[in-house]
């Protein structure tokens, strides 16, 4: 069975999505606000290859740029900020008819799963402090079955 990174173009499907996403949230009002102190300029390649190793694809991100902790700490917040996550969810889904995905169902499904809940859990796991995130983590993998056991939050 095909991987649900296969399904979704493998590297350059997802760096398609990671485009139309960024494109999307740094026109969001709410959510751009996340990008506000400036972003690494191969932040939308290093995005796709986050979320081609996270959905069964090569571990290039990991091989190249860190582990889960080097995604979580910089985007730690003093406090929970509901709104931008439901809004960077919205731009999600809107990347996945932009680029095509949506238009299989179970693939926009599977994705926008994966999605919401990297956002309201891993992303949003730690609110104190950076210092908070545990060394090691290791990238969640999703598949069409949703979370792989054992690559959850705590999982390293």
């Amino acid at each position: 069975m095909q991987t649900v990174y296969e399904a979704a173009g493998g590297a350059d499907g997802l760096l398609s999505l990671a485009g139309a996403w960024h494109a999307r949230v740094l026109a969001d009002d709410v959510v751009s606000h996340a990008f506000s102190h400036g972003y690494h300029p191969e932040h939308t390649e290093r995005l796709a290859a986050y979320w081609a190793e996270a959905l069964g694809g090569p571990t290039r991100y990991s091989d190249a740029y860190g582990d889960e902790t080097s995604v979580v700490r910089p985007v730690t917040a003093v406090e929970p900020h509901d709104e931008m996550d439901l809004r960077a969810i919205a731009c999600f889904d809107q990347a996945l008819v932009d680029t095509g995905l949506a238009a299989d169902d179970r693939l926009r499904q599977v994705l926008h799963d994966y999605f919401s809940w990297a956002t309201s859990t891993t992303m949003s796991r730690y609110h104190d402090s950076a210092d908070d995130v545990p060394e090691g983590l290791r990238i969640p993998r999703w598949s069409w079955e949703g979370l792989v056991e054992g690559t959850g939050p705590g999982a390293s």
